[in-house]
């Protein structure tokens, strides 16, 4: 029996981590290629696991710190030869998870939190929001126990833009 999709053996998932990888403006992680990659339902985690690691010792891909990997020159040149294989509605939707992907990371590099330990058994919560040209806000707050604090935190990391304007609205109204 025929298989259908994109994916029918070991090479085309390489020849589709290094279209999706030449994209990247980040490192990823195997999980966050697999997601990345998975625009085909014959693809799975396994073949992933599989593919980065050969790719890394081929020379196509490097591996960061933090078991992030990145194409390298050797793995764009071969890549942009043999992307014309994939099809076309998994390179559309592979470069729309890319594109999310880029986002997420470049929003989430201007939010940051810290959670700091007190003597008494409360948390510190620093959240900071920047932009391109430096910190719009840093915010302070106290938090009963880790639990809370982490909470905090993940919340700011989703609402931190909300936040800012809701700050500068009151601050700046004139009633």
């Amino acid at each position: 029996m025929q298989r259908l999709g994109f994916i029918h053996d070991m090479m085309d998932v390489k020849v589709l981590i290094l279209f999706v990888t030449a994209r990247l403006n980040y490192p990823a992680t195997m999980q966050e290629l697999y997601e990345l990659c998975y625009q085909d339902e014959c693809l799975s985690y396994f073949d992933v696991c599989t593919a980065v690691p050969e790719m890394v010792a081929s020379g196509h891909l490097r591996q960061m710190e933090g078991e992030k990997y990145e194409i390298t020159e050797k793995g764009r040149q071969d890549g942009g030869v043999t992307e014309d294989s994939i099809a076309y509605t998994v390179k559309v939707k592979a470069e729309s998870a890319v594109a999310r992907f880029n986002r997420k990371i470049h929003r989430n590099s201007f939010v940051k939190t810290q959670i700091i330990p007190r003597e008494s058994g409360e948390q510190s919560v620093l959240l900071a929001l920047d932009d391109e040209k430096g910190n719009l806000m840093t915010l302070e707050l106290t938090a009963p126990d880790q639990r809370q604090a982490r909470y905090l935190a993940e919340s700011f990391q989703q609402k931190a833009e909300i936040l800012y304007n809701m700050v500068m609205t009151e601050l700046l109204d004139e009633t």
